[in-house]
């Protein structure tokens, strides 16, 4: 009977704290027009190959709806779902593997993963994924390669020695220049030449995270895969995602936009459409995770 009772309160606290999430944030179909769940975005699934999930970093709710749409994307298409994440590098492949197949410590796993400083918000997912089985991408480059071109631009990859070729996109790697290029701009305070090779860098964030993403789907067909980034890589299906369809233009790619913002109790909708195909808006007033 305690035993029993326990499974109660457990199954019941933790249905209580779903609906309490589910307070704090919104979702909408710029499609549609109209506010939909989670469920709704999974139906979808059946028509795309790859969802980005553009987020705030330190998003405390977004971080909770990333591994709820990782589990309803297992659910639906157990065996055939993989996650791709901006936080992990190409380098440290080998590493996540092994730790997944259960063959190295959480601990080794973190430091040798060379994990982000907020890994509590993405270890649900981690941990999921070991669960089930389920494959695990590092999508980025990995921080030498990073810093190399932020000194020295993005020529610079081809004095590297052939073997680093497995851990870098095809090159040269195209710096998208348009509306990417002004975005980027502003965010930087204006163009120049250091901000041009930190573009640089930007752009090869972008190819290596589409390039690695390109890569698995050819290996495994008919996967689904959800693609994590921050929503500066994803945003009006820019950046990686535009990347992702230069590599493999007969992909098809959802993308959800996920932010706080303080018109959460009467959202303008309009105002954000040219972002996704889903805007998610979370509530301001909740603690952030960092």
């Amino acid at each position: 009977m305690k035993f029993l009772s326990f499974i109660l309160l457990f199954t019941a606290s933790t249905t209580l704290f779903a609906q309490n999430i589910s307070d704090n944030y919104k979702i909408y179909d710029v499609k549609k027009q109209k506010i939909i769940a989670i469920s709704d975005i999974i139906a979808d699934m059946d028509k795309a190959d790859v969802l980005f999930f553009g987020e705030d970093h330190n998003d405390s709710i977004g971080h909770y709806l990333e591994a709820e749409i990782f589990k309803q994307l297992y659910q639906k298409y157990p065996k055939k779902t993989a996650a791709s994440f901006e936080m992990f590098y190409t380098d440290t492949q080998p590493v996540i593997d092994e730790y997944l197949a259960g063959l190295i410590s959480e601990k080794n796993f973190i430091k040798e993963a060379r994990v982000w400083p907020n890994y509590k918000d993405y270890r649900p997912l981690i941990e999921y994924a070991k669960e089930n089985k389920i494959d695990v991408i590092g999508g980025n480059a990995a921080t030498r390669y990073s810093n190399a071109v932020t000194k020295s631009g993005l020529e610079t990859l081809k004095d590297f020695p052939k073997g680093s070729s497995s851990f870098l996109p095809p090159l040269p790697i195209d710096t998208a220049l348009g509306r990417y290029y002004e975005k980027f701009g502003e965010s930087m305070g204006g163009h120049g030449t250091g901000t041009m090779k930190i573009y640089q860098t930007q752009n090869l964030w972008d190819a290596t995270m589409a390039w690695n993403i390109d890569k698995y789907l050819k290996a495994h067909n008919g996967f689904k895969i959800l693609q994590l980034n921050g929503r500066f890589h994803s945003d009006e299906k820019l950046g990686t995602l535009a990347k992702l369809q230069k590599y493999a233009p007969k992909l098809r790619i959802l993308n959800i936009s996920s932010f706080s913002d303080e018109s959460f109790d009467n959202p303008e909708w309009e105002k954000f459409k040219t972002l996704g195909d889903y805007i998610i808006i979370t509530d301001p007033k909740v603690k952030r995770s960092y």
